[in-house]
């Protein structure tokens, strides 16, 4: 995990959470689904996947711009999203 934000302001209520999982779902520049929002004590935990670290570094960008005293921790992975290379065998 990456911390993104580190400002000890204690554990985000509901309501943030909630506004970040709204953000990160209707804003059109951004409309991930895949993304998870968890609070924890020292703030809140994004997880999830999305096709280029580019992308996860644009959603992490947002959610600080729009919450600057919340604490965000990426669990974001980056999936392959280029086609395979080699052929799958199967036995």
């Amino acid at each position: 995990m990456t911390e993104h934000r580190d400002v000890a302001t204690g554990p985000p209520d509901e309501y943030v959470e909630a506004e970040v999982h709204r953000l990160l779902t209707e804003d059109p520049d951004v409309a991930e689904q895949g993304i998870t929002v968890a609070r924890r004590e020292s703030g809140l935990v994004l997880q999830g996947e999305v096709e280029s670290a580019h992308r996860r570094e644009e959603i992490l960008r947002r959610v600080a711009e729009r919450f600057p005293d919340v604490p965000v921790t990426s669990d974001i992975g980056v999936i392959r999203t280029a086609a395979p290379t080699e052929i799958e065998q199967l036995p």
